[in-house]
């Protein structure tokens, strides 16, 4: 399922690319309630050159992505024959094009709007067509390669599709209304309301178009209109432990049938929801009341995304005048891998122990959420312990990568770099270490920063010269020639400004580096699995040629996949980001700068 998702995630994404500016009372905004709790949306118009390169982006992504829905559709072969068809057929679709030119088959508006959101929780997606009739036809060679027709039903004059998941109590359903088509997930009993809305043939009272509720987000934390989302938890969670939600309620009554199929518990009594549900949900969404985030920056060169995660007052000013006294979470990396990460453990540790006091003094009452009751009562003893020196003045940890190389076979892969631990008392943190490994007992480095070398037993468990500094709020580890004329200057690196919290850079080389060590160490399991498959004796029901037929398919996959992956990371010149906290929440940046 999840590489079906991200399938969908990235045709959404395809259509919404480009829109046109003006409004008017057909765009799907037209038709999203306003109180919608999510919605993924485009608000403008992509030039055509940024379009063009965006395309090519998810055309050299699609191969794996069909790979990965093919693999997931034999799996499900043996349990749903005709789903596993479907997507099949779906894949086939895409043989021997790009995304542009099956969009251009399927009768899709690529420069079109679209409108991703919620009735409720029940998603529902509807996009602009250049011609229905094209679309109608791409739906019905879908139908021939699965093998019958989907299920016709209609609401008055306007027909529909649909396909209905007992187990899950669902149905989707698929239409062409007007010059749009729509996509939803609904309960398998929709009320005639519900359906009628989903359609469209009965508008909102109120529509997100009408409340301009995107357009004063997208301004407000600086998104550029082409794609702006929006989750809204304070309508969202309640929906989803209210007990009140149509989607909702119908899974968990198909859940409950099947469970009384097998135990005799009455649906009634498994679908009883505590009055408390909603009201703990309300709770917890006022501690972080919504998500967004949105393009700042988007042209052939730079793809900069923005989340934003709104917090509780008390939440942020918790950290928003926080300064972090760690050397590099101040200014952007310089090293192909660099990271900073602020873990002032003193501050962390007040924080959550107020978090475990208030749930501890009023538990939620929700059954559902008996779990996080058990969480906060043991996080508070938890965070007591972590008051213990020198873990309790522990301010972060920097990691710079300069060199990574995959090594032969089994071996471990060469690295040279830096490793720093911003302490307030880094001479506590050096002498806890030397009690855990004697060897370091006869270093005796000074404030100063200047390396002294490891004592030449440790060089051997780390097979390349290895130097220590320390200075006056961390402890740096230098590894690989030439680190040691390194260390000063990274501890004299600018600490973190307020609120500052992340800060990482990868150069695109890095990057690739990453991807074939990762795709080394796949491989290597893939090959020691099948070693391991080859000297067990077949077994009578054929078990160990089933396994070795999934074994070669998973393998395919992840070729496939990692291919995909590294071509990407080849257009890639760096990916820088930052997370830091104000007076609003958290807030995410990364900048990607492509060659």
């Amino acid at each position: 399922m999840r590489s079906t998702t991200r399938f969908f995630a990235l045709s959404l994404a395809g259509a919404m690319l480009a829109a046109c500016g003006h409004k008017d009372k057909d765009a799907p905004l037209a038709f999203v309630p306003a109180d919608t709790p999510y919605v993924v949306a485009n608000l403008d118009v992509l030039d055509d050159d940024t379009r063009t390169a965006l395309l090519a982006q998810a055309d050299s992504q699609l191969p794996s992505q069909l790979t990965q829905i093919n693999a997931a559709a034999d799996r499900l072969a043996a349990k749903d024959p005709d789903g596993a068809r479907l997507m099949h057929a779906l894949t086939a679709e895409f043989k021997d094009k790009t995304v542009e030119s099956f969009a251009a088959g399927a009768g899709v508006n690529i420069k079109g709007l679209s409108a991703f959101y919620g009735l409720g929780l029940a998603p529902v997606m509807r996009l602009q067509l250049n011609d229905p009739n094209a679309f109608e036809g791409f739906v019905g060679r879908l139908e021939t390669a699965y093998g019958k027709k989907l299920d016709i039903a209609s609401v008055g004059t306007q027909s529909y599709r649909k396909y209905t998941f007992p187990a899950s109590g669902t149905e989707i359903i698929l239409a062409t209304v007007g010059k749009q088509a729509v996509a939803a997930l609904l309960p398998a009993d929709v009320t005639p309301a519900m359906l009628r809305e989903a359609l469209g043939l009965d508008r909102p009272q109120k529509s997100l178009q009408d409340d301009g509720r995107l357009d004063t987000l997208a301004k407000a934390k600086g998104y550029q209109k082409w794609v702006v989302g929006d989750l809204d938890l304070t309508r969202a969670l309640p929906l989803a432990l209210g007990g009140k939600d149509p989607l909702v309620g119908a899974i968990l009554k198909a859940h409950a049938e099947a469970e009384s199929a097998k135990t005799g518990e009455p649906v009634a009594n498994q679908l009883q929801t505590s009055p408390n549900c909603a009201v703990d949900a309300a709770r917890i969404a006022a501690r972080v009341p919504a998500l967004s985030f949105g393009y700042t920056r988007l042209d052939t060169k730079h793809q900069d995304v923005r989340f934003n995660v709104a917090l509780a007052d008390d939440i942020s000013k918790a950290f928003t005048g926080l300064k972090v006294d760690l050397p590099g979470l101040g200014s952007a990396g310089t090293a192909p891998f660099d990271l900073s990460l602020a873990l002032p453990i003193a501050q962390l540790r007040a924080f959550w122990s107020d978090q475990a006091d208030a749930v501890v003094a009023k538990p939620f009452s929700c059954p559902a959420l008996a779990d996080l009751n058990d969480s906060f009562a043991k996080l508070g003893p938890a965070m007591q312990k972590a008051a213990i020196p020198p873990f309790g003045d522990i301010l972060g940890l920097r990691i710079a990568l300069d060199t990574l190389v995959p090594g032969q076979g089994a071996a471990m892969p060469g690295f040279s770099g830096r490793l720093v631990l911003g302490s307030n008392n880094p001479s506590g943190l050096l002498a806890t270490g030397q009690m855990m490994v004697p060897a370091l007992a006869q270093l005796k480095p000074t404030s100063d920063g200047k390396p002294l070398p490891l004592p030449k037993d440790m060089l051997t468990i780390l097979g390349q010269p290895a130097w220590i500094a320390m200075g006056d709020k961390a402890l740096a580890l230098g590894i690989g020639a030439g680190e040691d004329a390194k260390l000063a200057d990274t501890l004299k690196d600018p600490t973190g400004d307020a609120g500052r919290m992340t800060r990482m850079h990868l150069s695109g080389a890095m990057y690739l580096s990453w991807l074939q060590l990762m795709e080394q160490k796949v491989d290597s399991l893939a090959a020691a699995t099948a070693a391991l498959n080859k000297s067990d004796e077949p077994s009578v029901d054929g078990d160990s040629s089933d396994e070795a037929t999934q074994a070669a398919a998973n393998a395919a996959q992840s070729k496939a996949q990692f291919a995909a992956m590294k071509a990407q990371a080849e257009r890639v010149d760096s990916i820088d980001a930052e997370m830091h906290v104000d007076s609003e929440g958290m807030v995410f940046n990364t900048q990607t700068v492509l060659k």
